[in-house]
């Protein structure tokens, strides 16, 4: 009689710590499901001009009026295709890309590189998309000759990351590579090109100082881009 009393009573705590171990592991789940998680921020190089460039007086239209330009899409290799906010440090190992686990950019950096640079080159001529027909109807140049095949701008993104040259101390570093083209009968002609390297000191050593600085660096890219074709005629 005992024992079945005992075997009933280990059957009943075994029965009661069993649920209370289930209750204690479904609250401790409900916790972590319900907890909120934190989201990345998300960056881009901001809103652009925020109002239309001032028309040129009548005398200075011709003068200023540049040939069309067709901007090629930007290309990037494989570790800039994604959307992380990169960096490197370079008193570690400057080989090595680190992404920022709570920072993304809002689209790749060859789209927002490519971007700026319309914003900046199309302030001076037509832009042209890839494969566009050029006509004097669609052309916005004044003095544009129909008939003339446009010029082709390809860039090639290089590096686009925040550098640590120190653990408090970094800069956005931009590299890319510029190749000025024309088509020809016998295909694409090479007219110049040339690597533009531009660094900006970022106002704080983490992700939000690393974006400010990169848009910095892109920008000056873009004027130097611009000063590079005015340079050769173009």
């Amino acid at each position: 009689m005992k024992n079945a009393t005992y075997l009933i009573a280990s059957c009943a705590y075994s029965t009661v710590a069993r649920a209370l171990f289930l209750v204690f592991f479904l609250a401790l789940t409900g916790c972590a499901l319900t907890r909120p998680t934190a989201r990345p921020a998300v960056y881009d190089f901001g809103p652009g001009r925020l109002s239309s460039a001032p028309a040129p007086l009548a005398g200075q239209v011709a003068a200023s009026a540049l040939a069309p330009l067709v901007l090629d899409e930007v290309q990037a290799s494989s570790a800039l295709d994604g959307s992380a906010v990169l960096y490197r440090l370079a008193y570690t190992n400057a080989q090595q890309l680190r992404p920022y686990a709570q920072a993304r950019w809002s689209m790749p950096p060859a789209q927002l590189v490519r971007q700026r640079l319309r914003e900046q080159l199309g302030q001076d001529r037509a832009l042209l998309e890839p494969g566009a027909v050029v006509s004097a109807a669609r052309l916005s140049t004044p003095g544009a000759l129909a008939g003339v095949t446009p010029i082709t701008l390809r860039v090639e993104l290089e590096e686009f990351s925040q550098l640590f040259e120190t653990p408090g101390s970094s800069v956005g570093l931009l590299r890319l590579r510029a190749t000025l083209t024309q088509a020809s009968p016998s295909g694409a002609g090479l007219l110049a090109q040339r690597i533009i390297v531009v660094q900006r000191p970022a106002p704080s050593a983490d992700a939000v100082g690393g974006v400010q600085a990169l848009r910095l660096a892109t920008d000056a890219a873009a004027q130097e881009l611009a000063q590079w074709l005015q340079q050769l005629g173009r």
